[in-house]
């Protein structure tokens, strides 16, 4: 059997789940192609080892920065040259999916989607959600991150048993804490770690409010507030930082490759989460697989399936700067069993391995060759 899968970039996560499918399913040929070399939004990079599986890249430019004829042009042609039996799409809104989604329709080959969209991640207008609901038809299966994506796709029209879960996931073995206890200390202090690109929805002018008035409570016993990433945002929140005095407190080391996060991973003591919209967050599958106590925004994807309330951490809501305060007090005062919560959280998020992702994978394929 032969799957074509697609993907704007190739970058760790999908690196990890991919190569556990092809690893699993040795009778298979996995095809993945990359539609650009890099990405203007995700600059991750491929990792040096090589792959179970063939890989195809179609553009030295990021996929978003292509035109759609362009595009439409490549893959076309790459998935005539490979004939598979099956394709999978990683969403349908990406640059390039569409109009794969074409191919497969035309030469009447199943196509996969893969999807982590939820109802609530934006404003819904009916005639849009018809529209999609007409798109989801051409699809045979899904595969998608938890339980509330699940029901947002039943909803647009692709029936529940065609829906499989396990979409996102991350290598957990790379986060493990026997692997990073011997890294060395980025920050000498003990702190509560955040990792976001800097945009709008991440809601970090909100997060350093919320730890501005953790501060003031806590005085010179605070922890420290780390925050990793960048974008557009940025001046903004160090204009923020400096504005509330807390230079000396909030750390901002910028975007950082995988192997340069681990150190940070490795010495926190609590991971937040505050975005006011997130598809899922896999940020937060990582700092539980780095065995992290969690405090995660009731708007994420993955609050459903990955918090155990009061277990591996607290959820809140991003809107209400208190209640986040106050998690930061309880958090830090030493009345709340961190060991505990870590070995909770990295207990809970070995269900949700690449492992997971491939038999998923194979599920949805599965099903969609046997209904097309």
């Amino acid at each position: 059997m032969k799957i074509a899968a697609l993907t704007t970039v190739s970058g760790p996560y999908v690196v990890a789940r991919y190569s556990a499918f092809a690893n699993k399913f040795t009778q298979t040929s996995l095809f993945l192609i990359e539609l650009g070399q890099v990405s203007s939004i995700y600059p991750w990079k491929h990792p040096d080892a090589i792959p179970p599986y063939q890989r195809i890249i179609l553009s030295q430019q990021p996929a978003e920065l292509q035109s759609s004829l362009t595009l439409f042009k490549g893959i076309a042609k790459t998935l005539d040259d490979i004939k598979p039996d099956v394709v999978i799409l990683c969403g349908y809104a990406i640059p390039g999916m569409r109009e794969a989604l074409l191919w497969s329709f035309w030469h009447q080959k199943p196509a996969v989607l893969l999807s982590e969209s939820k109802e609530d991640d934006a404003s819904r207008i009916w005639w849009r959600e018809a529209l999609k609901s007409i798109l989801m038809r051409r699809y045979k299966a899904a595969l998608v991150g938890g339980r509330p994506h699940k029901r947002y796709m039943i909803k647009l029209g692709i029936p529940a048993e065609a829906i499989f879960l396990g979409y996102d996931v991350v290598d957990n073995d790379s986060f493990h804490p026997d692997k990073l206890q011997y890294l060395p200390v980025p920050i000498e202090k003990r702190y509560f770690l955040a990792i976001n690109r800097f945009v709008s929805k991440k809601n970090l002018l909100f997060l350093i409010s919320s730890y501005a008035e953790y501060s003031k409570v806590v005085g010179n016993r605070a922890w420290d507030l780390v925050i990793c990433g960048e974008g557009e945002l940025r001046p903004q929140i160090e204009q923020q930082i400096a504005q509330l005095g807390l230079k000396d407190a909030v750390h901002l080391p910028g975007f950082l490759q995988l192997d340069e996060l681990l150190p940070y991973f490795a010495h926190a003591d609590c991971f937040i989460h505050a975005s006011i919209q997130e598809q899922w967050g896999l940020v937060v599958n990582e700092a539980m697989a780095a065995a992290l106590p969690v405090l995660l925004s009731n708007r994420c994807g993955c609050f459903e399936d990955l918090l155990v309330e009061g277990i591996n951490g607290f959820g809140f809501d991003p809107e209400n700067l208190q209640e986040l305060t106050n998690l930061m007090l309880k958090i830090s005062s030493g009345e709340v069993d961190l060991q505990a919560m870590g070995k909770a959280s990295l207990e809970h998020i070995q269900k949700f391995s690449p492992d997971y992702f491939a038999q998923g994978l194979m599920q949805a394929v599965e099903y969609a060759l046997a209904h097309s």
